[in-house]
């Protein structure tokens, strides 16, 4: 993937980039492989907005992708690599020798044509699948099960990878991208190799109309809000927060304050927390 940069025409292409989507072989998406999916635009089944600064955003389809990778000692071939409006990374159609096809991530270098394999005993090649007990220490995986079964949950945005660092009786130790290390069931599946569209995290927005596309409402301070909309609203003029330390909307601490909770079921299997 490369990165394709504007001349300052105008505001909104000065500093703006976009990718060239070399690698995108497809523009029309398998039809049964699409579904529609309705936009709730943050709002709740009372049609109260329960999550702010949603909204708009272009007319989209959702893909429905393979992440469970359950269809074992069957080989795929590589039939094109698309664009995926719902996620950041790109998306690769394979066509299964008994003739069922489905999406999957697409991995860094798998190109059209190579074939993927998904079962217990397969090579180490990019983009197959193996549960993290045959997977040797020091490999990249992405699409990471945290339960055996329930398809890949973790490690699945553009340019990510996981590096497998220790094993010992049925748990495999993992280093995720965030540097947090953590443990998980060693039946799980992963993919090998790192995610693609890895210059992803070097496109600049450029201008507002673009996040709008992306269905991304505008953000206000709270301090430019009125005292009935926001703790830190009212006074006269640039008014400082005015309280001990900066709240949300309703009340609660924030900039700075960790929201985890305290006794999740998940605490045990985390080694060394993320920075």
């Amino acid at each position: 993937m490369a990165i394709r940069l504007y001349k300052s025409y105008t505001p909104g292409t000065r500093n703006r980039t976009v990718s060239t989507f070399d690698e995108i072989t497809r523009n029309k998406p398998e039809k049964k492989l699409v579904k529609n999916k309705h936009s709730l635009q943050g709002r709740n089944n009372r049609g109260i907005i329960t999550s702010r600064y949603k909204g708009g955003g272009h007319k989209k389809k959702y893909r429905i992708i393979d992440f469970k990778r359950n269809k074992t000692n069957i080989i795929g071939i590589i039939s094109s690599i698309e664009y995926d409006p719902y996620r950041n990374a790109r998306i690769a159609l394979v066509n299964y020798k008994d003739g069922d096809k489905k999406y999957i991530l697409h991995p860094r270098s798998l190109n059209v044509g190579d074939t993927i394999i998904s079962g217990n005993n397969v090579t180490i090649d990019v983009g197959n699948a193996l549960p993290l007990e045959n997977i040797p220490l020091g490999t990249a995986v992405h699409n990471i099960e945290i339960k055996p079964g329930r398809g890949g949950q973790i490690v699945r945005a553009a340019g990510t990878y996981a590096q497998i660092i220790a094993k010992e009786g049925n748990i495999v130790t993992i280093k995720l991208p965030s540097s947090e290390v953590r443990t998980i069931n060693k039946n799980c599946y992963a993919t090998i190799g790192q995610m693609g569209n890895i210059e992803y995290n070097n496109i600049t927005i450029g201008k507002a109309g673009r996040k709008r596309w992306l269905g991304k409402r505008p953000r206000v301070r709270g301090v430019v809000m009125n005292p009935i909309d926001h703790p830190h609203g009212g006074g006269e003029g640039r008014s400082p927060i005015g309280k001990p330390r900066p709240v949300t909307p309703w009340g609660k601490p924030a900039l700075g304050q960790k929201t985890r909770k305290k006794k999740k079921y998940s605490n045990r299997y985390i080694l060394r927390r993320r920075k």
